[in-house]
């Protein structure tokens, strides 16, 4: 079989250069974990779950919190809660970058405090007041917390109105956490504990639409229903339940504010469902992503996927992290590829050479690596199934997934329905479907059959993971379909030239990347040609002209 040339989508990947640190700083956020003893003397913590429909971490379990917001500095929060003065992350936190956290002055973390006191009356009804008058049960202050959900008052006002005086006196600091480079919205956001019995006046609520469900639940409950893969946590959520549920919160407040057992070596462990280890690492690739997600898969037998980076730095965190796994009783076995380009292998052959396993793709992939001096050792093909599981069984099916590469593989967690999803899917954007490797037709008999598989979750290389993964293969495809009847009317108005149609159908971009756009509506020409929708032209066998 003759090769393809390097495509124009390659070429941009190799010469592209991700820059983390010009993202924006992580935006200071709280939260509160409300916690109580219930009839059998056990710990419970109240958790709550986002609304499938929020932008940011959407169906996720957490607890009460949110943004800081600009309101939030000018609260009085009376007596502050020990150690919330704390700028610092722990020397054990890996993912600190001095670089990129925006350093509180001591005259902004009460506005800090506040803002978790706000957004666990918002989200919970609870209110922490230094001398209330009056019993504060929901019948009395559910129209003034709905007043403030529908942005009617805010709660600067709302306090004045009602005389009330913030109280923070009853919170005690829980630890603080930097979200991970998945995406360009990310927070460094602290936790407080709140003990909350059952005897209160006021007990925990939903209302308004950011939250769909809230419960008391014992920790050791909460992780049985992630170790089932029924709920997705974020890392802090994960260890603050496994040390209220082990230790408590009196025994357990060194460990919850040293974060350094959330650890896997150099990096934080990443795991939002079990077997399954994210590993961001920064990757030459096209904006907005910064970084390639490489993962570890599987519970005592694993598999490296698409260990991306080519920088010397990253490289060796990822080697120190595959030592620090195999040191927790994790063998790992090979390194599997969802495809060839430059983006997802930049550390393949230096892990092959470490860990002497052998590197694993489909043949297309193989055919095409091997033209840059990359070898691969075993083919993985269409349907096969492993098992990477140790007491318990863990499942992945290889599916050959043809429409962003030839050879583009994704691979599927029977066991709780999770799609390792390589680049079939973006969180962050378009992917692009550049021919003549790339073929539009086949993507989109792609992302329908990968949609009959019904999974839960889609664990992409770029951006983070989603739930509700049927409804965002639907809405891919619809947008696919969509722009494709975009190229039909243009066509149909006479445009000919790919980079003459970018500029009414995808107006207001940047004209950096009109070429790439050039390629993708090229894409959806070639298909509509084999349709037979549209004839003539210049796209031919995929290969579009871009002055």
């Amino acid at each position: 079989m003759k090769l393809d040339k390097q495509s124009y989508y390659e070429r941009l990947l190799q010469a592209s250069a991700s820059d983390a640190a010009g993202n924006k700083p992580p935006r200071p956020s709280a939260a509160i974990v409300p916690w109580r003893k219930n009839n059998n003397d056990k710990i419970e913590v109240y958790w709550v779950r986002r609304s499938p429909t929020m932008r940011f971490m959407g169906g996720w379990y957490a607890f009460p919190g949110g943004g800081l917001a600009r309101s939030d500095v000018a609260l009085h929060v009376g007596q502050m809660p020990s150690g919330a003065s704390d700028t610092s992350f722990s020397d054990a936190d890996p993912s600190t970058n001095a670089g990129e956290i925006q350093r509180l002055g001591p005259d902004l973390i009460p506005g800090l405090v506040a803002c978790a006191l706000r957004e666990l009356f918002e989200e919970t009804g609870l209110l922490l007041l230094s001398d209330s008058k009056q019993p504060l049960d929901e019948a009395r202050i559910g129209p003034d917390r709905m007043r403030l959900l529908d942005k009617k008052i805010s709660f600067s006002d709302l306090l004045t109105e009602r005389g009330w005086e913030l109280n923070a006196e009853a919170l005690e600091f829980a630890g603080r956490w930097l979200t991970p480079p998945l995406a360009p919205m990310r927070f460094d956001n602290r936790f407080f504990l709140l003990r909350w019995d059952q005897e209160e006046d006021q007990q925990p609520s939903m209302m308004g639409t950011e939250l769909d469900h809230g419960e008391w639940i014992e920790p050791h409950r909460a992780i049985e229903r992630w170790t089932r893969g029924e709920v997705t946590l974020a890392p802090p959520i994960l260890h603050i339940l496994k040390v209220l549920g082990e230790v408590g919160p009196a025994a357990g407040s060194h460990r919850l504010r040293n974060t350094q057992e959330a650890n896997l070596g150099p990096m934080r462990r990443i795991e939002l469902r079990p077997g399954i280890v994210l590993i961001p690492l920064l990757t030459p690739t096209l904006p907005p992503a910064t970084h390639t997600h490489a993962y570890l898969l599987g519970h005592k037998r694993a598999v490296l996927v698409d260990p991306a980076t080519p920088h010397a730095d990253e490289t060796e965190r990822l080697r120190l992290t595959i030592h620090a796994a195999q040191a927790q009783g994790i063998q790992l076995q090979a390194i599997w590829l969802t495809h060839h380009h430059p983006d997802h292998i930049g550390a393949a052959d230096a892990m092959r050479r470490e860990f002497e396993v052998p590197i694993c793709a489909h043949p297309q992939t193989a055919r095409h690596l091997a033209a840059t001096g990359l070898t691969v050792d075993q083919e993985l093909h269409d349907d096969q199934l492993f098992d990477l599981g140790g007491e318990e069984a863990f499942p992945v099916r290889v599916i050959h997934t043809p429409g962003h590469t030839r050879g583009h593989l994704c691979f599927f967690v029977e066991s709780h329905r999770s799609l390792i999803a390589g680049d079939l899917v973006s969180t962050l954007s378009t992917i692009v479907i550049d021919p003549p490797d790339g073929d539009m037709d086949a993507y989109l008999e792609s992302l329908r059959r990968v949609r009959q598989l019904m999974p839960e979750i889609l664990f992409p290389a770029h951006g983070p993971a989603v739930l509700n993964a049927v409804q965002k293969l639907e809405k891919l495809e619809r947008h696919r379909l969509a722009r494709e009847e975009e190229v039909f009317q243009a066509w149909q108005a006479g445009q000919r030239e790919p980079i003459e149609m970018v500029k009414s159908i995808y107006s207001g971009i940047d004209e950096a990347i009109h070429p790439v756009a050039a390629r993708q509506l090229g894409a959806h020409i070639e298909r509509l040609q084999k349709l037979g929708r549209i004839t003539g032209g210049r796209i031919t066998g995929g290969r579009v002209t871009v002055d």
